[in-house]
Parts: C-alpha cells; structure tokens; sequence
C-alpha cells in the first residue's frame, strides 16, 4: 500500500486529512441543499410547473390555521431537494461550494489569529447579536398584529410567511447541527472539528442566528420588494451574521451557510405562496 496512504500518516496529519475529507462532504452536502432548494423556488414562480417540483400554492390563501401544513410541506421540500438537482445548478453551486471551501479551510486562522479575544469586545457583539435578533423574531408578530387591526391582508400574509421561515429555519438548523456536530470557536484553540458527539445540541455549524435572521429578512424583503426595504433588512441580517464571529461564537463558514440556508428558505416560503407582493413592485 502506498506510503501517502492516511493510514500510514502520523496521528495529527491523519486527522486533519480525516477532517479535510469531512469539509469537503460538508460542503457538497449544503451546496446540493442548497441550489435545488433555490431551483424549487423559481420552478413556482413560472406558471407551468415542472413534474419534479412542487406545485405553487400562491392561488391559496396565507391563514395560520395553514401554517402547520405548510411548515411540514416546506420540510419535506428542503430535506429531499438534492433529488431534485439539475446540471445548469452547478452555475450557482460551484462558487458557493468553493465559498464554503475556503472559508472552512481558514475558519481557524481567522478565530485565532484575525478576530479579538478581547472579552468586553466579544460580550458587546453577542449582545447587539441577541439584540437583533429579537427584533428579526419580533417582525413577523408585529406585521401580522398590524395587519390584523388595520385590515391589511398584505400585512397579515407577511406576518404570516415570515412566522413561517422562522419556524422552517429552527427546524433547518437543529437538524443540521444534530448532524455535523462541529465544535464551537472556544474549543480546542478554535479547530472547529466537525463530527464530534461531545458538542451536543450546542453545534457550532450552521449559525442559528443567521439562519433565523436571513430567513426573516428574505421574506420580508420578498414581500416588501422596494429598494429601501431589502437594504435595511438585509443590512440588519448582516449585522447579525458580523457580530456572532466578533463575539466568537461562531466560525465565518458557520455564519456564510447559515445566511445562505436562511435566506433560500424566506425565499422559498414567499415565493411559493405569496399573494401580495407582485402587485407592489
């Protein structure tokens, strides 16, 4: 057998190429996710749909007695969307599979080298995080409560779908952390070792808080499509996802797949049974 073989290498260089071997099916795994999740949501939107895609429900009415089917339609289409790949998705999933690539390749660097171990400066950045966050859960109830006393139905629909890619993204993101099992910045000298059953349901892989906010932020932006609305959202998502790796709760990789995850899931919620918000553009 070759001497190059892992087998043959010393323990640590055995285990960084075990590791290596992990990212890259990590990688593939969400990139797959991912893209077919993103071809699902423009197969609704056209007006012939594809066999192998779900039907758009946008002639439905948005009613929280839905929403639990709704959420449990949505899961299914999440969880088996690799099937549903296509060729001309590798557009989009080559440069999100190298993104995600390099920046689990460098996560370590970045957490022990680039960002601040400053404890006062890491405590003010999870705060303005949960800070945000709140906010980005607050939304969805806010928009339907204003909806609901000003007989906006636009309103309602937007509290509803942006309830409902908040519940999808909690579903997403425990069940991808119950699956990678990666460890969380402060452990081992910031290694971020995947696959690691000691980690619990604390996984560091994806970002909870970006997966959250992004999915909020993609449908509100979905339903309120103005210029000044995605960048105010979106500007406030980005905040969150900045200040869980200056906090050092999170890897950089941690943060860039939650963002993507929770944006593809707003969007997908929105665009697969909005009413309203093709008339305001």
């Amino acid at each position: 057998m070759p001497q190059s073989h892992p087998f043959f290498l010393p323990k640590r260089a055995r285990r960084a190429c075990l590791q290596s071997r992990f990212s890259c099916a990590v990688v593939l795994f969400l990139s797959l996710s991912a893209q077919a999740l993103a071809a699902q949501a423009r197969a609704a939107q056209s007006a012939r749909p594809l066999p192998d895609a779900p039907q758009a429900q946008a002639q439905d009415a948005v009613t929280i007695r839905g929403a639990p089917r709704d959420i449990l339609h949505d899961q299914e289409a999440i969880w088996t969307s690799p099937l549903r790949l296509r060729p001309h998705d590798l557009k989009w999933l080559a440069p999100f599979a190298l993104a995600t690539g390099a920046a689990i390749a460098t996560d370590h660097r970045a957490m022990s080298q680039v960002v601040s171990h400053d404890a006062s400066f890491n405590n003010a950045n999870v705060n303005a995080s949960n800070a945000l966050i709140g906010g980005f859960i607050a939304a969805p109830v806010a928009l339907f409560s204003y909806g609901h006393f000003k007989q906006s139905d636009h309103a309602r629909e937007a509290g509803i779908l942006g309830g409902e890619a908040l519940l999808d993204g909690v579903v997403v993101e425990q069940g991808m952390k119950l699956i990678f099992w990666r460890e969380r910045p402060a452990v081992d000298s910031a290694r971020g070792r995947f696959f690691q059953s000691s980690v619990g349901v604390d996984s560091s892989f994806p970002s909870s808080h970006s997966v959250l906010a992004w999915a909020t932020a993609s449908a509100i932006a979905g339903e309120y499509p103005s210029r000044w609305t995605q960048i105010a959202v979106y500007s406030v998502a980005t905040g969150v996802s900045l200040t869980r790796v200056l906090g050092q709760q999170h890897f950089p990789a941690d943060v860039l797949v939650g963002s993507a995850a929770g944006w593809l899931i707003g969007h997908y919620v929105v665009h697969r049974r909005h009413r309203h918000h093709s008339a305001t553009r």
